[in-house]
């Protein structure tokens, strides 16, 4: 497989748990973002985290912190050209984006993105599961990252859904059993759900 590096995506701004930075919320005693920082590692030539204001509130993860280049924050879009720049500058030709506060991520998702985009000829893999495709859940070539730039630079595109549909793409599925890999905390109520989870394990 070709050299990836994972960025984790931490730039957003929680409003619906209440502010603040959602990947450093506990479920079983652990931030979300150590579990997605152990399920990713090993699956990847090093990790990016990708986060806004000041780094060193993620010090204690020891990831190099790549903010947005982009004004205003535009979204996750804005995350990825950042992993893109850096992944590029350490020699890497992918990149896999992961929201971090998605603890329970598959442990063969780079080399699944990475089958189903050789085998149909695609620039960019996304994940999906159930009826959902995860765009923010996908293998990226570095190749693309001016292409990235000027979207949102001269077209303001914040959707990363409307990126990757310009571009030659395939999904992977996985299962929703026995629970969904790509389950994100996004509200107080997913806090109760992905501590069952973890407790089941």
């Amino acid at each position: 497989m070709r050299q990836c590096v994972g960025v984790l995506l931490a730039g957003g701004l929680a409003r619906r748990m209440g502010g603040g930075d959602k990947p450093l919320r506990e479920i079983g005693g652990r931030p979300l973002l150590a579990f997605a920082i152990e399920r990713l590692a090993p699956q990847c030539a090093g990790l990016l985290l990708n986060a806004n204001g000041d780094p060193s509130r993620f010090a204690a993860f020891g990831l190099p912190v790549v903010a947005d280049s982009a004004p205003e924050s535009p979204g996750p879009l804005a995350g990825v050209l950042a992993g893109m720049d850096a992944a590029a500058a350490l020699g890497a030709e992918d990149i896999v984006s992961v929201p971090a506060d998605t603890p329970f991520l598959p442990a063969d998702l780079v080399e699944r993105l990475s089958a189903a985009r050789e085998r149909a000829g695609a620039e960019i893999a996304v994940a999906a599961s159930g009826d959902r495709v995860h765009h923010a859940v996908a293998l990226w070539p570095v190749a693309l990252r001016e292409d990235l730039r000027r979207a949102l630079a001269e077209e303001d595109l914040r959707k990363v859904s409307g990126f990757i549909a310009r571009c030659r793409n395939v999904t992977a599925e996985w299962p929703m059993e026995p629970y969904d890999p790509f389950f994100n905390v996004n509200r107080p109520e997913d806090v109760t759900l992905a501590e069952a989870i973890v407790g089941a394990g």
